[in-house]
């Protein structure tokens, strides 16, 4: 006789797979909980590294300032050691006029009438250290006034020239454009 098929029994609950596990253990805050400490840590590690990053930034900024201010103080020293070294080289120029100075007073006593070419000459070696110290002596007349160069003393009614022209030079000017120790006073022919 033919075996009728076994019926299959309905599924039993106990041989049913387990459902995944619930980390949570039904708690729902647990899983914001570690959300929140991970974003706390990151946000800690942020801040870890902002302050980092400040420090550093502020390290910086000192080494800055502290570097500005040496260099300031360099520059003070320097510019000090070439103002002491200029007014040397200056005070050396002179010396040499002083001397001769000194000459033309001993060789007055001997015989003044030596003391006239002795001023001329200690003259004219005052005039070359103005020189060589890059201010010429400027006492040239006939020309065109200039206000850069020529201090108006006087005017004059002079027919023979142009108006505006120096006529005569009372006091002799040194230096050049750009850079004049003293002007020219001059005195200049009256503009019509």
């Amino acid at each position: 006789m033919a075996t009728e098929p076994e019926p299959v029994p309905p599924p039993d609950e106990t041989d049913a797979t387990p459902p995944p596990e619930d980390r949570t253990d039904g708690r729902p805050d647990d899983i914001q909980n570690d959300v929140q400490d991970d974003a706390q840590k990151d946000g800690a590690r942020r801040d870890d590294d902002v302050r980092k990053d400040l420090a550093e930034a502020q390290d910086a900024w000192r080494r800055a300032l502290a570097d500005l201010d040496n260099l300031r103080k360099r520059h003070a020293r320097e510019l000090e050691e070439s103002r002491q070294t200029e007014r040397a080289r200056t005070a050396s120029e002179w010396l040499p006029v002083l001397d001769h100075l000194e000459l033309a007073l001993a060789h007055a006593r001997s015989d003044p009438s030596s003391v006239l070419k002795g001023v001329e000459a200690v003259r004219d070696q005052a005039v070359g250290v103005l020189a060589r110290l890059g201010y010429p002596r400027q006492e040239e007349s006939g020309v065109p006034f200039d206000p850069n160069r020529h201090e108006v003393v006087r005017v004059v009614d002079d027919p023979d020239t142009e108006p505006g022209t120096v006529v005569e030079v009372l006091r002799p000017g040194y230096g050049q454009d750009g850079r004049q120790l003293r002007p020219m006073a001059v005195a200049v022919s009256r503009r019509e």
